[in-house]
């Protein structure tokens, strides 16, 4: 059929025929399922980040791979761009769809193929929630590491294509350190297997290459995940501080122990007294902050590593350390942590959350620069956060039904993520670029650098089909981000309806 473009910020997206794809689609996948009706479309408008909001062309909801093939063949040769979904949990716009193009949902894909006891790994299907792996994995003795905040809801294939983290990734590593293989299918409909069931592979290495590619360089049918160990025992220290500052340099001081631990969190008073109202997990108001430190291994070692952490809190300036009395106490622990996001959504009609990272050491120096920031924009931020790794997760705080609150707290996330870069480190941990972060991109990158971004997009997807305008801006659009700096011009994303 014939193709118009339209000329986007990001480039040429196609104007597609709608009632033509349809009956494409419908002549070619008769027993595929397809949303097309308005009222049908509506609760796949966003994704995590609610604040950006777009309606797809259509929805298909495939459950075998040779569907998602015969799809994919079918876009690439009409041209229509895909985008793909998992569960909608993601915080950056990756699975915004697009008004003229279809979204292709994984959800359906939920099944758990094979638990390994003796090979230590699962082969599961992308829609399968993150913690269904470790509860399947359990009566084995085994988990999954990786353990996102949202990882009772959040999808293991949406875990590949954010790269995703969790509290635990300090010691345990990311996504990409707990895979073996991943199994995607290109735009034209090529069915890959990226990685081995082997711990290494020559040639280049595609499977890291494509873990945290957001969707752009193909879709996951097929994940096969390392399996670990339960720890024999795991222990958490609290410990409060009377000054943010003093907590940010504590974390540095445990790992300068030669201490590793299995988690390593950092909240603010804000959110900790958002917490503590919601989950009532022991938290102590009156701290300007607190550390939550996990270490787990033999019992033996976890006794004399507590030990050695508690004093180490201590010389830097904790005002109380405490040990969780059993697991059902340790638990609520982690539950205060791990419920701080909707924790903070109850005292906020809405609110902003920042991924960038940065070296352990400019934790207290950012954190001053965030409540500096913070004071300058008039908006409240929230700190909590992945401390060990430098993982920050500010909360901007704003309501969207205030004239100008939700442009302020993006200027505001854009000058965080800015002052991350300054620092050394980046404009994304975990929850990727998407469509939230594509400016900053522009500050972490120069031109060269994302030329070669382009060169490898365009290796896997030459016609630039899958998932487009997130992730790697075009070079025109940094012109014109350094414009909106220079004369402070247009939003940053003119197109999408603000909510």
């Amino acid at each position: 059929m014939n193709i118009l473009y339209d000329e986007r910020l990001d480039g040429a997206l196609p104007k597609v025929d709608k009632a033509a794809l349809l009956a494409e689609l419908r002549a070619a996948l008769p027993d595929l399922e397809i949303l097309h009706e308005a009222e049908d479309l509506r609760p796949y408008e966003c994704d995590g980040l609610s604040a950006y909001r777009s309606t797809p062309m259509l929805v298909v909801l495939p459950e075998h791979v040779e569907q998602v093939q015969t799809l994919l063949r079918l876009c690439h040769r009409m041209q229509v761009p895909v985008v793909a979904r998992g569960a909608g949990t993601g915080l950056s716009g990756g699975a915004l769809p697009l008004e003229q193009g279809v979204l292709l949902v994984m959800a359906r894909f939920k099944r758990i193929l094979e638990v390994n006891p003796e090979g230590r790994y699962a082969r599961v299907q992308p829609g399968v929630r993150n913690l269904a792996i470790s509860l399947a994995a359990a009566p084995h003795g085994l988990y999954y590491a990786p353990d996102p905040s949202s990882q009772i809801a959040c999808s293991i294939g949406g875990n590949v294509a954010e790269n995703a983290g969790g509290v635990h990734c300090l010691k345990y590593g990311l996504t990409v350190h707990n895979l073996l293989k991943v199994e995607i299918i290109t735009i034209d409909g090529e069915r890959l297997t990226l990685g081995s069931d082997a711990l290494d592979s020559p040639g280049f290495d595609l499977l890291a290459l494509f873990t945290g590619s957001e969707g752009m360089l193909g879709v996951v049918v097929e994940v096969t995940v390392k399996l670990l160990p339960k720890p024999q025992v795991a222990k958490v220290l609290m410990a409060s501080f009377d000054d943010v500052e003093k907590a940010g340099r504590a974390v540095g001081d445990i790992i300068a122990e030669g201490i590793i631990p299995g988690g390593l969190e950092m909240m603010d008073n804000l959110s900790i007294r958002a917490a503590e109202d919601f989950i009532h997990a022991g938290y102590p108001v009156d701290a300007a902050a607190i550390l939550l430190c996990e270490l787990d291994g033999v019992e033996s070692d976890v006794h004399e590593d507590c030990e050695r952490v508690d004093a180490v809190l201590r010389k830097a300036g904790a005002t109380d350390v405490r040990l969780a009395r059993d697991e059902e106490e340790r638990a609520k622990f982690w539950a205060g942590r791990k419920n701080a996001f909707p924790a903070v959504g109850r005292i906020s009609p809405d609110y902003y959350c920042m991924d960038g990272t940065i070296p352990r050491r400019e934790l207290p120096r950012v954190l001053n620069g965030i409540a500096e920031l913070s004071e300058e924009h008039g908006l409240r931020v929230a700190n909590v956060f992945h401390a060990g790794d430098g993982n920050m997760h500010p909360l901007i705080l704003f309501d969207a039904n205030v004239p100008g609150e939700l442009e302020r707290a993006e200027a505001l996330g854009g000058k965080i993520l800015e002052l991350c870069v300054a620092v050394g480190g980046s404009i994304t941990g975990e929850h990727g670029v998407g469509r939230e972060k594509i400016n900053q991109m522009c500050a972490q990158f120069n031109s060269d650098e994302l030329t070669l971004f382009h060169a490898v997009k365009a290796a896997f997807d030459p016609q630039g089909l899958l998932n487009p305008g997130k992730n790697i801006p075009t070079l025109h659009r940094c012109a014109e981000f350094g414009a909106m700096h220079i004369h402070h011009g247009q939003l940053p994303f003119p197109e999408l309806e603000r909510f």
